[in-house]
């Protein structure tokens, strides 16, 4: 009996110790999260290390939850199985009161953060940092920067354009203007021998042409006989100016010089005379007075040499046209074969007594300019201006013919006194009617009171008007 009972009580007494020890461990288990696994390993160096968290609120303490019963193991045979640890969200889920006591470190748990707090969040640390740029500018390409500014890229390539031209058109026309100076009006050419001074001064250093715009240039030559001088008016075309560039280049136009001698009143006989193309003679037939008063369009005389066909002579008479027109004009410059050449570059002639202005006498020539390389092609035509200065200085009508002319400048004159009296009498008739006109206005202004008296004057002013005069005589 002995044997079996000394068995039976260390049986007893080993269970009861079992029982013991697996007692606390089973609680830690069922109510304490995180501290019964020995594969969480937390002790209190870790929180002794770590530096300690301060926070504007003042600390709470939480004891953290137990498990819910639903993760205990169904069967308490069954070896326990480690609990799943999960990364707490606070640090007061690793507060525990009765194991951590009299520790320095408050925790609290911090209220969940609205939109509104992580806004602010956001502001604060956003104003603690450097200000960056959120979204980086597009890259623009070149036909987004063309497409944006294609009014000003226009403008400013228009403006450049026009400056270019400008500088550029205004050196070719003083070229140009300084290469026909260069070949006439230089040493040994046509002007220098047959005139004594040149240019605009006195002196030997005064310039040639006098610039008067950037397309006009004026020569002045004097000291001739028969004449007061020679004005010549290059007038180019305007390449300075860019519309007037692309006109032309639609519009063709030339580059032309009129050439003006103011002939002595006792040197030019009674002449009117005109040779131009046939279109540019009908202009000026039209459009000229002395042409309309006393000039007629010649018909081509049967017999002799004549201009070219492409030519028209206005003549106040057929002797005057056929004293003018030489052989060797004709062989120099206005015969058929030399006018095939030379024609391009000439535009008209006019000799005339009856000019309006300062000076009534005046030979006209007008040219066309050629280009700077062949300036020597019309070395003819500016001879024409010398040789008909002499001719027409010598030249003097006969007596039939000077009694034509004559008859003829005391009808034009009679003429033009007509108009001038009839300009006249309209004038006086215009005065008066601007008179009466004030009158009337003035009256409509009147009051009905002075209007009576005004009437009651006039009344009596007709009466005394009508009262038969009488004489009164001593006896």
């Amino acid at each position: 009996m002995a044997k079996w009972i000394s068995p039976l009580l260390l049986s007893l007494l080993l269970l009861h110790l079992l029982h013991h020890h697996s007692l606390p461990t089973s609680a830690s288990t069922h109510h304490f999260e995180g501290f019964g696994d020995d594969d969480l390993d937390l002790d209190s160096d870790e929180f002794d290390n770590s530096p300690p968290i301060r926070l504007s609120d003042p600390p709470t303490l939480t004891q953290s939850d137990s498990l819910p019963p639903s993760s205990l193991p169904s069967d308490s045979s069954a070896s326990p199985s480690p609990p799943s640890i999960s990364t707490p969200s606070k640090l007061s889920d690793y507060w525990d009161e009765d194991e951590f006591e009299g520790l320095p470190i408050e925790i609290t748990d911090l209220p969940p953060k609205t939109p509104n707090h992580a806004a602010a969040d956001a502001e604060v640390d956003a104003g603690d940092k450097p200000a960056v740029e959120v979204a980086e500018a597009e890259p623009q390409t070149l036909n987004s920067i063309v497409a944006k500014y294609t009014i000003e890229i226009i403008c400013v390539s228009f403006l450049v354009i026009f400056l270019i031209n400008y500088f550029t058109g205004k050196k070719e026309n003083e070229n140009l203007a300084l290469a026909w100076a260069a070949k006439f009006a230089t040493k040994d050419a046509i002007f220098e021998k047959n005139f004594s001074l040149l240019g605009v001064g006195e002196g030997d250093d005064s310039p040639l042409l006098l610039k008067e715009g950037q397309n006009v240039f004026k020569f002045y030559a004097s000291g001739r006989r028969y004449c007061q001088g020679l004005l010549a008016t290059m007038e180019l075309k305007s390449r300075h100016d860019l519309i007037s560039r692309v006109y032309n280049a639609m519009v063709p136009s030339k580059d032309e010089i009129s050439l003006e001698v103011y002939m002595n009143d006792e040197s030019m006989d009674q002449v009117v005379f005109a040779v131009a193309r046939k279109k540019m003679a009908k202009t000026m037939f039209k459009e000229l007075p002395d042409l309309q008063r006393f000039g007629s369009v010649m018909p081509t005389p049967t017999g002799r040499k004549w201009v070219s066909d492409e030519l028209s002579v206005v003549s106040e008479s057929k002797e005057v046209a056929a004293d003018l027109i030489t052989e060797a004009v004709l062989d120099q410059v206005l015969g058929d074969k030399v006018f095939e050449k030379l024609g391009k570059y000439f535009i008209s002639m006019h000799f005339s007594d009856q000019q309006s202005g300062p000076h009534k006498k005046k030979l006209m020539f007008k040219f066309a300019l050629p280009d700077i390389k062949n300036m020597a092609d019309m070395t003819r035509l500016v001879a024409l201006v010398p040789y008909y200065i002499d001719f027409v200085g010598r030249y003097k009508l006969s007596s039939q013919a000077r009694s034509k002319t004559d008859a003829a400048r005391v009808k034009v004159a009679q003429e033009v006194y007509k108009e001038l009296q009839n300009v006249r009498q309209e004038a006086l008739q215009r005065k008066k009617a601007d008179r009466k006109k004030m009158m009337e206005e003035a009256e409509a202004k009147l009051s009905a009171e002075a209007i009576r008296k005004r009437e009651a004057k006039e009344r009596a002013r007709q009466m005394k008007k009508g009262m038969p005069k009488m004489k009164m005589t001593r006896a």
